[in-house]
C-alpha cells in the first residue's frame, strides 16, 4: 500500500454513473481540479458494508457541497452494475438515487494508482482528501470487515479549511470552532496550559 498524502492525486478518466443517472465513458477526477474533492473507494456493489458507507456519503451531501467539496465514489464494478444498485430502493437492499457520481475501474486501474488493492483483487475502503490543488492532504484505509465515519472526513475538511485560513496546527480532538494552535515552541505551551488534561 501507497501512502500518498502530501503527493499530487493520480488522475483517471473512466465510464461512470453521474449523480442525474446520467452514464458517461469520459468521466475525469481532474475536472473538479480548483474544488477539495473526497474521493472513497469500496469493494463491490451488492454488498454489505457498502451500501451503508455510500449512504452515509449521500446523507451528508448538504454538508459536503456547503464546504465546496465534490465527493466521488469508485468500485471495480461496470457503471452498469452500478446503474442497476441505483435503481433498487434503499429498503430492498439497494441505493436508491444518490448525489455523487459512482466511478466504474473495472480494469483495476484506478485502484492500483492509489495503492490500496485488497489481496482478493477488490479495493481496500479507503478515502481521500483532495484539496484545491489536487494535492492529497488525507488518506484513511480500513480492511474489507470496518466501515468508515463519514464524519470524520466532514471534521478533516474542516480541519484543512481552518489551516489553510488561519495558518494554524489543528491539535487532537480538534473541531470546527475549537481554538487552534500556532505550530511554535511558544505556541504548543500555551495550547497545553489551557488544554492538556482535557486531551
Amino acid at each position: 500500500m501507497n501512502v500518498l498524502v502530501t503527493q499530487q492525486a493520480p488522475d483517471f478518466k473512466a465510464a461512470a454513473v453521474l449523480a442525474d443517472g446520467t452514464i458517461v465513458n469520459n468521466f475525469q477526477l481532474s475536472d473538479f481540479k480548483g474544488k477539495k474533492i473526497v474521493l472513497f473507494f469500496y469493494p463491490l456493489d451488492f454488498t454489505f458494508v457498502c451500501p451503508s458507507e455510500i449512504l452515509a456519503h449521500h446523507h451528508r451531501m448538504m454538508q459536503f457541497n456547503e464546504k465546496g467539496v465534490k465527493v466521488v465514489g469508485v468500485s471495480v464494478d461496470s457503471q452498469f452494475t452500478h446503474n442497476a444498485w441505483r435503481k433498487i430502493d434503499p429498503m430492498d437492499g439497494g441505493l436508491g438515487v444518490i448525489d455523487f457520481p459512482l466511478v466504474a475501474d473495472t480494469n483495476h486501474s484506478i485502484m492500483k494508482s492509489y495503492g490500496i488493492v485488497h489481496p482478493t483483487g477488490v479495493a481496500l475502503r479507503a478515502s481521500f482528501l483532495i484539496d484545491e490543488s489536487f494535492d492529497i492532504r488525507h488518506q484513511v484505509v480500513n480492511d474489507l470487515p470496518l466501515g468508515r465515519n463519514v464524519d470524520e472526513i466532514l471534521r478533516m475538511v474542516d480541519a484543512l479549511d481552518f489551516h489553510s485560513k488561519h495558518g494554524e496546527v489543528c491539535p487532537a480532538g480538534w473541531n470546527d470552532g475549537d481554538e487552534g494552535m500556532k505550530d511554535t515552541p511558544a505556541g504548543v505551551a500555551n495550547y497545553l496550559s489551557q488544554y492538556a488534561d482535557k486531551l
